[in-house]
Formats: C-alpha cells, structure tokens, sequence
C-alpha cells in the first residue's frame, strides 16, 4: 500500500474540483498521507512522495512544454498515476485514430497538421486543438458558416497547432455526452454532461461550465467505453483512473468522443456512495 500521496493540482484550480474532498475523504480512510500540492511549485519534493497522482492540473495546455519537463522530472524520482507514458499518448487527441484502427467506434475525425492544408467537407462541425482541456478552443459551427470553421482551423494551425475537425453529432444539442468512469480498470459510474460552447477563443477561464447530473449507462455504453479502456491496457497496462466520453450517432449507436486520462473530473458528486472508495483503492493500491 501506498503510505504518502501527492494529489496534484494548479494554483487557478483550487477550491474548484468538486471530486476533492470526497477523494481525499476516501483516501484519508485508507491511511496514506495526502497533500495537495501545485504541479509547479518549486518547492515541493516529490521524491518524499511514494505517489504521485495528477487531478486538476486544468493549465497544462496553456504550459505545454513546461508541463512535459516537469513530467519527465516527477517521473524520474516517484511514481506518477497515470503514469507519464500514458499521459504523453492521451494528451495529443491523435489517440482517437489508434482507437479506431483497433475497432473502437469513435467520431469520424479529420486531423488537420500545423500549417498544412484546411479541408471541409461540408456540413456540421466541431473545432478543436489536438492538445486541449476543459473544451477551452473548441468550436461549433453550422454548415453555413465554413468561412468561420475555417478561420478557427486556421488561427490554431497558424499557432503551430494540430486541429481536429470533427461531425457535429446532432444529438448532442438534446441529450448532451456520457461520461464513464472506470477506476482500476473497473467500470464505476457514469454521468451525463451538457455544455454550451462559446464562440471559439473567448473563453477565459479553465474550462467551460457544465451541467451533470447522474445517468446509469445501458450495456452497449459500457461496452463501448471498455473497448477503448482494454486499447489502452494493452499497451500501456491498466490506467489507475479513465473516463470515457460518449455520444449516440445518427443511427442510435454510441461512439467515443474522447478518452481521458490525464487530469479528467470524475464526476464523484454524481455517483453512488462507494464511488470514492473505489477510486481510493485504485489510487494505493
């Protein structure tokens, strides 16, 4: 069992990751010393932690490379949930084409490379930098406006950006996107997610404000989402914590929108009581 804990989060996330005290209340029932400590506080050692767990480190995107060094530094001294192999792979949302060429079902994307040529092939589409969180630079667009989809491909191209473009699934608008949690390689819970994207570039804060609620997912659902879990413990071994987002297609199917892996909300105050103690036991164990 793991006897010192390092909950990692940022200095602008404190206070705002509504998993936290329900975390840290299960894991304190565990016996492990936990601290939460900003990635980049200069003064933390994090050799005296036996591990380390990334939770709302919600900036990285905007601090890439520092973000990266600072991995490979953690890494080099404890241990780091997930670790740093898998949150190098899952944080470029290049990922979604393995999983598709493993058989998962996921949203048809193109992936546009920094500086090379915008295609649109019509349509409804959404917008969104490959290395992202918190739908911060994301964009929708109806068909009527690819002049405007394509300035958002372009202003993130032109910052040396990799952009997906993806079909903007229309039931979204109605029902919103599932999110499923395994912990340990375990199906948890699930919840449903409703958020209403900002004109591309003019959010500010974090992340975009979403509204959850609790949802019990169907069989095809958490199917769905443990066949991208099993692409993932293929190769890098079971993650510690995934979620799984999901939204139903045209033709009533599920398909996966994004799996998270890095520093996801987990959604603890919409599930069911022992979901912190599962998350706890997959964090020490």
């Amino acid at each position: 069992m793991i006897d010192s804990l390092a909950w990692v989060t940022t200095r602008d996330a404190r206070g705002r990751d509504d998993d936290e005290p329900l975390a840290l209340g299960a894991l304190a029932g565990t016996g492990a010393r936990v601290e939460v400590v900003d990635w980049d506080d200069p003064d933390v050692d994090w050799a005296a932690f036996d591990r380390v767990v990334l939770r709302s480190t919600w900036d990285y995107p905007q601090r890439l490379d520092g973000f990266l060094d600072w991995l490979r530094r953690v890494d080099a001294v404890t241990d780091v949930r997930n670790p740093v192999a898998v949150v190098r792979w899952n944080l470029d949302k290049h990922y979604l084409a393995e999983l598709a060429a493993a058989g998962v079902p996921t949203i048809p994307t193109t992936f546009v490379e920094a500086g090379g040529p915008v295609r649109l092939d019509g349509g409804d589409v959404v917008v969104k930098p490959a290395v992202g969180a918190g739908s911060r630079d994301v964009g929708a667009y109806r068909a009527d406006q690819a002049d405007l989809a394509r300035e958002h491909v372009e202003r993130l191209s032109g910052r040396g950006e990799s952009v997906l473009v993806q079909p903007r699934v229309a039931s979204v608008e109605a029902e919103g996107e599932w999110g499923l949690l395994f912990f340990g390689g375990r199906y948890s819970h699930a919840a449903n997610k409703r958020i209403t994207l900002a004109p591309a570039g003019a959010v500010d804060e974090l992340f975009v404000a979403e509204e959850l609620s609790a949802h019990e997912a169907d069989p095809d659902q958490v199917a769905v989402a443990r066949a991208a879990v099993d692409v993932v413990a293929a190769r890098f071994g079971t993650p510690a914590y995934a979620r799984v987002d999901l939204v139903r297609d045209d033709d009533g199917g599920h398909r996966v929108l994004e799996v998270e892996l890095v520093e996801p909300s987990l959604f603890l105050p919409q599930a069911d009581a022992g979901a912190p103690g599962r998350l706890a036991a997959a964090l020490v164990s």
